[in-house]
């Protein structure tokens, strides 16, 4: 559950006829408590991802973040790269997203990904960062094994 009383949710591309495989469980992980999203990424049946998301405002509302300068996380993982997709009211269609990666390490790291450094994908419109509505992390794009904890997840200035 998150502070915004919105719960993340796992899925992957099974939503649209694909096989690929996820696990989201609340776990601990080094002496941390942590949400830890793993699973199989596979390609046939124009599949190839899976992910966790959470909704940053009840009801399918916004938050505004102009505030702030970006996201961060606290995470680890196997050393795969793993992405961060944003929504907006402007995301209509469910592959529309903006975009930025990151490298999920064996060691627990913050990583501070700027507002400026996501793209949109698949839509012209650029981020408005006054009217965030989702948040996703997200193995994507290949066929892998994916195993990635995130022990924080917010906003910084």
């Amino acid at each position: 559950m998150s502070c915004q009383d919105t719960r993340w949710q796992s899925f992957s591309d099974q939503v649209m006829g694909g096989i690929s495989e996820a696990s989201m469980a609340l776990t601990e992980i080094d002496g941390r408590r942590c949400l830890r999203l793993s699973g199989d990424v596979r390609l046939e049946n124009q599949g190839g991802f899976i992910q966790m998301a959470l909704d940053l405002a009840p009801g399918g509302g916004t938050v505004n973040a102009a505030a702030q300068s970006g996201v961060v996380l606290v995470t680890r993982g196997n050393g795969e790269t793993y992405g961060v997709h944003l929504r907006t009211p402007d995301c209509v269609r469910p592959w529309q997203s903006y975009r930025a990666d990151f490298i999920a390490g064996p060691a627990w790291t913050e990583v501070q990904l700027a507002f400026d450094a996501f793209t949109p994908h698949r839509l012209t419109a650029p981020l408005d960062c006054c009217r965030l509505r989702r948040i996703g992390l997200v193995a994507i794009g290949r066929a892998f094994r994916a195993d990635l904890a995130v022990a924080m997840v917010g906003l910084y200035d």
